[in-house]
């Protein structure tokens, strides 16, 4: 039978711990979503309960053809106070990964998804002169005690946009904007994925380690001298440095390819990005729908010679048919680029559930599965489609 995407490739849809457990009180997104002046529209609050749901919820996702699922664990339940390690925590995230592991489904563990503890933020978060220290430490600790539970694990979940939307644009935490620190802090956390990969790898010789980069399409509004010259610095501090610092023995074992949308650049911008194009296909977010850009970034990917995974890709939409459309041609894109010759491994759907969406609040909606006021789950009709094409590998089961 004629399949589009290899036999065991991994299919899978992702979540973050702060975007779905609830609860998360003790984190520096905590405190943005409650501060007055912050850019955030809503508190995180329960999440969707992920935290007592997850047996559940890992069931409802291996029941439409998961094979694979990338979750995150929180820091600040892991490390409460500086070097002070939480054995009940550590316990409950044993439980999560032993019935993940129930299900079949290949586990990807996120040790640092945006969120960071009140008390590292307070050092002076990644600009601390101990941050890659610190940061090491917490992942020995929990490669040490649950290294055998996670094959696959990301050290952090795109560096380029902790970067940028918490130095330059203040969209996050730590609600920043100089020009300077973006540039700096993107370089740090790039050291601490290095320091993370030799910490996993010391504690867990079995788990792979690797690092997750939002790759979107960078282009120049307009073609002149300056805005050329201006795509070439923006692409190197958001796709370039990343990829070419994957250097050395601890590089990591993998890539992880989150890819969104094609993106326009002005150095005349105060945000030094332009809005995109009129005509534009524009999801939730606001941000502009290219398929061909995933094809596109994960050629830019492969120059690594790494094994690729798509570990994030998705659209915010109230429409299904409009999510059913994006899953599509995003799929065949990716299958395109397989087809050419780039080794990508598997693609892990952004996201499982509707859950929060950062400083945008509940708003947008990515999830294959929606999730209302009671906690019930709801698997939507793209979800059932998406199930097909696990099982079977074949892109006209998504017609």
């Amino acid at each position: 039978m004629h399949r589009d995407f290899p036999a065991g490739f991994l299919w899978g849809a992702a979540t973050s711990a702060h975007q779905v457990e609830g609860g998360n009180v003790n984190n520096d997104w905590w405190d943005f979503e409650h501060a007055p002046a912050s850019a955030a529209r809503a508190s995180s609050g329960d999440g969707i309960d992920h935290f007592h749901h997850y047996a559940e919820d890992f069931a409802l996702l291996r029941q439409l053809g998961h094979n694979a699922h990338r979750l995150s664990l929180e820091w600040s339940r892991i490390e409460p106070a500086p070097g002070e390690f939480s054995r009940a925590a550590v316990a409950h995230y044993r439980r999560v990964l032993t019935a993940l592991a129930a299900t079949g489904m290949t586990a990807f563990v996120t040790l640092h998804h945006f969120t960071l503890p009140r008390w590292f933020a307070a050092r002076g978060g990644w600009l601390s002169p101990d941050a890659v220290h610190l940061f090491a430490r917490y992942c020995r600790h929990v490669a040490t005690e649950l290294g055998e539970l996670m094959p696959l694990v990301c050290t952090i979940n795109e560096p380029q946009m902790v970067a940028l939307h918490g130095y330059l644009e203040g969209y996050h935490p730590p609600g920043i904007t100089n020009p300077v620190l973006w540039k700096r802090v993107g370089r740090i956390l790039l050291d601490a994925h290095h320091a993370a990969v030799a910490a996993v790898r010391g504690a867990s010789p079995t788990s792979q380690a690797g690092l997750a980069v939002q790759l979107p399409l960078l282009a120049p509004i307009r073609d002149d001298p300056a805005c050329d010259a201006f795509h070439r610095s923006m692409r190197h501090e958001i796709v370039d440095l990343y990829l070419d610092g994957l250097t050395g023995p601890d590089r990591g074992d993998w890539l992880g390819v989150q890819y969104y949308r094609k993106q326009w650049v002005d150095p005349a911008s105060p945000t030094l990005f332009a809005e995109p194009p009129a005509g534009s296909r524009l999801t939730q977010m606001g941000w502009a729908v290219y398929p061909d850009g995933l094809r596109q970034m994960l050629h830019r990917a492969e120059a690594t010679g790494m094994p690729l995974y798509v570990t994030e890709n998705g659209i915010a939409t109230e429409d299904d048919d409009e999510r059913l459309d994006y899953l599509h041609t995003h799929l065949e894109a990716t299958a395109q680029a397989i087809k050419e010759g780039v080794d990508v491994r598997g693609y892990l759907h952004w996201s499982a559930f509707d859950n929060f969406e950062w400083s945008e609040g509940y708003r947008p909606k990515f999830g294959l599965i929606g999730v209302d006021e009671h906690f019930n789950r709801v698997a939507k009709p793209s979800a059932h489609v998406f199930a097909r094409i696990a099982r079977t590998g074949r892109l006209d089961a998504l017609r």
